[in-house]
């Protein structure tokens, strides 16, 4: 962008294209500092911020839901407050372990009925004495009533712990606490759980052990048939370690011990700091990613910069990207320039006048206030509504009636903020106004389309600067006849190419829309002279001659093409669309500039097309179609940094089958589009479900209709929600004196006497409905959902407008 327009593209800086002074020049030396630099000040602490544009650096962006403002964001104490256990829950957790407790006591009594039914049923008869019910009679009989025991025991906690939830109270009351508070309380309850198992390792404590250590010891001595194991004492020792790491191990892992201890590890692998001057955390007004990058002297010209309020919120975001981007020359070029370094091609640094609230740092724009309604999540409540490139790079569709305020609220905040964007070298936006409304002040765009207006100083290039006669009729065929049912798109580009190819093969341009007109009705003088140009070249020829034998054949697409093109081809319009005479990319002598949309794939262009007015609403129509298939064959091309978008403040009459297909892969390339609609009736009704699902962002606004309503309804779909029904039911009494009471209760009230009948259960119910969202949205006010191009979803919520 230092190229002072030598390396743009062509037709890009074509004058005289108006441009504004940008704002003082830094010296031509910047200031240094003072002091050292990454030295602090001898106090150790930082120093306040000297300007606004400071105090805006160091405010805190935390990350967030899609959709919510992040400058100075904060989450709702509700949102953020610990959750308690209700007293259900707690009761649920107490029961069984009472449960547990009775059972465990009747079993130690053998009170339980056929209590060893299953012990004998899988032992030997041999075990017990004849006539008892399970009295050992050996060695292997007594051991087996303890691993019975133990096997009971195990059986027992685990049924009272999964019915209580224990599991989820420890998470609650144990998981959530940060680290170490987690794990040195986990590490308290694993104590508390060893003292249960080896009391007699814990002085003090008088209880006796729990069936763990026993039943296993006694499964060991089953299986091997003696106790000649437990001679060993490293047996022994390793039986006791083992069962040492079972009992720890769910708390270790209920206490994250060992990420906290590879965390610690970490820590301490990195070692102290080096001795020095107390590192202090900087703001971001001093530039601590280029300290921590070795870059001091550009971050404390950068700094003062700021400090003196030479750089405003455009300058730190353009230097920001800079850095991002790994420039190899960004010391030399910051010390050079200062906050002025990578300066927009036009030169400006701002806007002439702001509307609305932009994060330029988060890329963000405020359009309202989410409203704290009872669907909305708790992190929404009163939360700012903020779009940027993460959502509008999966497309928006705004659907509203006039005076609605959707280019109030919505399309002007929108072109305004990429505007600003665009001056950051993050993004190329291409506005296209309706007519007689245009989308922001002239000084706010680098190039200004004035399709119809003799004052204008740019045309636009039906062709798009291309050079493939394939990919211009696909385009200008888009354009011109893919709204109609009975003209096939491929046909048309067909139809088209047959003539761009062997015009371009002769005069070494595309015609103008007046030749292209005359060839596609047949003309006898024009399709002669082009026959005759290409007699030498063959390939040329027979595409000639197939477009000759198809002209006035029953469905040829020629003559919708040659109605269309005619409406291009009125007097209003005599100097644009290469009308002149000239070549598409060259005038010879018109006195418009062509300009090709090409150029926003390539530079962070600011652009903007006014639709001509006084009846030429058809004209007006195809033109934005026109812009709408050339934007999306141009952001196809390379990998770009920037992002491109296109905002339509009246895309009625423009969405196409081809355009939703091509809607759908905006996102991968970087690009999104913005779609302002009256209503949904304004685009064929075949193609209402494939435009809602081919765009991620939908946006309802108030005074929409049943019918647009229920498309929403539909995109949105449903929800399970917890309903509750109460209902009242007479009580009839049998006693004679329950019936006087109730007849007394009756007379002095009035009311029969009732009982409630209470049914809680989960249904399936739509998130917004026709009937909701046609009578319940208040002015001023929208349904708005959101997708972010990594996948991220923002439910359909209430947004307030005016806020």
């Amino acid at each position: 962008m230092d190229s002072d327009g030598t390396q743009d593209a062509r037709g890009t800086h074509a004058n005289p294209v108006p441009r504004p002074a940008g704002p003082p020049q830094p010296p031509a030396v910047p200031p240094r500092p003072a002091r050292a630099p990454g030295v602090p000040h001898a106090s150790g602490q930082v120093t306040p911020p000297s300007s606004a544009v400071a105090a805006w650096l160091n405010e805190a962006r935390p990350a967030a839901r899609p959709g919510i403002w992040r400058f100075g964001y904060r989450l709702p104490k509700a949102a953020g407050a610990p959750e308690r256990l209700s007293p259900v829950t707690v009761l649920g957790m107490l029961i069984p372990l009472a449960v547990a407790l009775v059972l465990w006591s009747l079993w130690r009594q053998g009170s339980l009925p056929y209590q060893f039914a299953l012990l004998r049923l899988f032992t030997p008869d041999d075990w017990w004495w004849g006539g008892t019910i399970a009295s050992p009679r050996n060695m292997e009989g007594a051991e087996a009533r303890v691993v019975y025991d133990g096997a009971f025991f195990a059986v027992l906690v685990y049924a009272m712990g999964r019915l209580g939830g224990w599991l989820d109270a420890a998470r609650h009351f144990v998981g959530r606490r940060p680290q170490p508070a987690r794990a040195l309380l986990a590490l308290l309850c694993a104590l508390a759980a060893l003292s249960f198992v080896f009391p007699s390792a814990f002085p003090g404590v008088g209880w006796d052990a729990l069936p763990v250590v026993d039943p296993l010891f006694s499964l060991i001595v089953l299986i091997s048939g003696s106790y000649e194991l437990f001679a060993s004492p490293t047996f022994t020792d390793f039986l006791y370690t083992v069962i040492t790491l079972l009992v720890v191990w769910p708390f270790a892992l209920l206490g994250g011990w060992w990420p906290y201890l590879r965390e610690r590890l970490a820590a301490r692998r990195k070692g102290p700091d080096r001795p020095g001057p107390t590192r202090v955390e900087r703001p971001r007004a001093q530039w601590p990613q280029l300290r921590d990058a070795g870059q001091y002297e550009a971050a404390d010209v950068l700094t003062a910069e700021v400090a003196a309020g030479r750089m405003n919120d455009v300058d730190c975001a353009r230097v920001t990207r800079a850095w991002a981007a790994g420039l190899a020359d960004f010391r030399e070029t910051v010390l050079r320039e200062g906050g002025a370094a990578w300066a927009h091609p036009s030169g400006d640094r701002d806007l002439p006048r702001r509307g609305a609230r932009h994060d330029l740092l988060a890329g963000q724009v405020r359009i309202g206030r989410w409203v704290a309604a009872e669907r909305a999540p708790l992190a929404y409540h009163d939360a700012g509504a903020a779009l940027g490139p993460e959502v509008l790079g999966t497309s928006l569709l705004a659907v509203g009636p006039s005076g609605s305020g959707k280019t109030r609220t919505l399309v002007e905040p929108l072109t305004e903020a990429l505007a600003l964007q665009a001056l950051t070298g993050g993004c190329a936006l291409v506005a296209v106004s309706s007519p007689g409304s245009p989308l922001g002040s002239d000084s706010a765009f680098d190039v200004i389309v004035r399709i119809g207006d003799p004052a204008s100083v740019h045309d636009l290039d039906p062709y798009a600067e291309s050079d493939d006669p394939d990919e211009a009729a696909a385009v200008l065929g888009e354009a011109l006849v893919g709204d109609l049912d009975t003209v096939n798109g491929q046909s048309a580009a067909t139809a088209l190419a047959q003539l761009l190819g062997p015009y371009r093969a002769v005069h070494g341009r595309f015609p103008t829309l007046p030749e292209l007109r005359e060839l596609l009705e047949g003309e006898p003088t024009a399709l002669s002279a082009l026959r005759e140009a290409v007699a030498g070249d063959e390939v040329m020829r027979r595409e000639l001659e197939a477009r000759i034998r198809q002209t006035g054949t029953p469905g040829d697409p020629g003559r919708a093409l040659a109605d269309r093109l005619a409406l291009l081809n009125r007097p209003a319009f005599a100097d644009f669309f290469g009308g002149s005479g000239g070549r598409a990319g060259e005038p010879e002598g018109g006195a418009h500039r062509p300009f090709s949309l090409r150029a926003v794939a390539h530079h962070p262009l600011r652009v903007r097309v006014d639709l001509p007015e006084r009846g030429h609403e058809e004209a007006g129509r195809l033109i934005t179609r026109l812009v709408l298939a050339q934007f999306h064959t141009v952001v196809r091309e390379g990998r770009r940094a920037h992002f491109a978008c296109l905002v339509l403040d009246d895309a009625t009459g423009t969405v196409t089958a081809e355009s939703v297909r091509r809607i759908q892969r905006l996102r991968s390339q970087n690009a999104g589009v913005v779609l302002a609609l009256r209503s949904i009736g304004d685009v064929p009704e075949a193609l209402h479900g494939p435009l809602y699902g081919a765009v991620g962002c939908r946006m309802a606004f108030s005074g929409i209709t049943t019918w647009d309503g229920s498309r929403f309804a539909q995109t949105w779909g449903t929800e399970w929600v917890e309903t509750t029904e109460v209902a009242k039911h007479t009580v009839f009494a049998d006693q004679p004196m329950t019936r006087a009471l109730h007849a007394l209760r009756k007379l002095v009230t009035g009311k029969a006497v009732t009982t409630d009948a209470v049914t809680v259960r989960q249904v399936e119910r739509e998130r917004w409905s026709a009937s909701q969202l046609a009578h319940e949205v208040p002015p001023g006010h929208a349904v708005l959902s959101l997708t972010t191009v990594k996948g991220e979803h923002a439910p359909p919520l209430l947004v307030d407008l005016r806020g």
